[in-house]
């Protein structure tokens, strides 16, 4: 179960896992040059430019504050592995990535979804390049903007928030809410909050929800109860446009793996590019 959390983390905080690669993905796309991979990456276990290691001359985006929290990558590394035994050369790392997050939320009791497959990747993993990435204090409307420039709207944009229904974030993103949203953060969490961050600093980690290990719709419960982490997810309540789909998902949870869904198929498809821009990598952590 943690390996799952770990996975369906390292896709969610990368907006646009697609990556450079065809135009239009294919459900089939390794079906005859490895077709089972699919079998390969669920047994063993964007832009994968996020699996980069950092270099003495470039922060690579792993490291890049945005993404300290990101676990996962030596799952990924087995899975790059296993395929390159299977099909050299063939699958590439940022179609792993997708693959293996779709696995791990239905590992995690989530909803199952496709994942049309022929995404390359990327040659580039700098640090600066994680500005694109909403950060921890965006309120709905800035989020609600960000979001329409990769044509999600507000369903997709609150449906993959619930995406934190796993995981953790440090204090570093947080801490600010402690101290100025007073109004909007139950008591007793923003007590054991702040004693989380006083004895361990901004190093220190906090779950999104109380079921942080099971992929379900308490994320958006606790939201009602004014127990949202980070700024970004509890002005999801806050705001009335939102307000209503954080208490339709509350309510109905299969209604929000349904919208998850249609948010993940759409996020896949985010950034491609004509052509064959990109590279299979031998190994996810360098460049060929």
């Amino acid at each position: 179960m943690a390996a799952a959390k770990k996975l369906v983390r390292l896709l969610m905080v990368v907006v646009g896992v697609a990556g450079p690669g065809a135009a239009a993905l294919s459900m089939d796309y390794y079906g005859m040059s490895c077709p089972f991979a699919d079998m390969v990456v669920r047994n063993v276990g964007c832009d994968a430019s996020v699996l980069l290691d950092s270099t003495p001359d470039n922060t690579a985006e792993k490291d890049a504050p945005p993404n300290k929290s990101l676990r996962g990558f030596e799952v990924i590394d087995r899975i790059k592995q296993a395929l390159e035994m299977q099909c050299p050369g063939v699958v590439s790392c940022a179609d792993i990535v997708a693959l293996a997050a779709r696995d791990a939320v239905l590992m995690a009791g989530g909803p199952y979804y496709v994942v049309p497959l022929g995404r390359r990747d990327g040659t580039r993993s700098n640090a600066a390049d994680t500005v694109a990435l909403p950060p921890p204090f965006l309120n709905a409307t800035e989020l609600a903007q960000l979001f329409a420039t990769h044509n999600l709207n507000l369903q997709d944009m609150v449906a993959l928030s619930g995406g934190h229904t796993l995981g953790a974030a440090h204090c570093a993103n947080f801490k600010n809410r402690l101290a100025t949203e007073a109004a909007t953060l139950d008591s007793s969490l923003g007590s054991s909050l702040s004693s989380v961050c006083a004895a361990g600093g901004d190093g220190a980690t906090a779950t999104f929800d109380r079921t942080s290990t099971m992929f379900d719709g308490v994320y958006f419960r606790e939201l009602q109860q004014r127990r949202g982490l980070l700024s970004s997810d509890q002005t999801l309540f806050e705001s009335p446009e939102t307000k209503r789909l954080v208490n339709m998902f509350a309510m109905n949870q299969a209604y929000f793996f349904f919208a998850f869904q249609q948010g993940m198929l759409k996020m896949g498809q985010l950034n491609l590019k004509e052509g064959t821009i990109g590279e299979v990598r031998r190994s996810c952590r360098i460049i060929n």
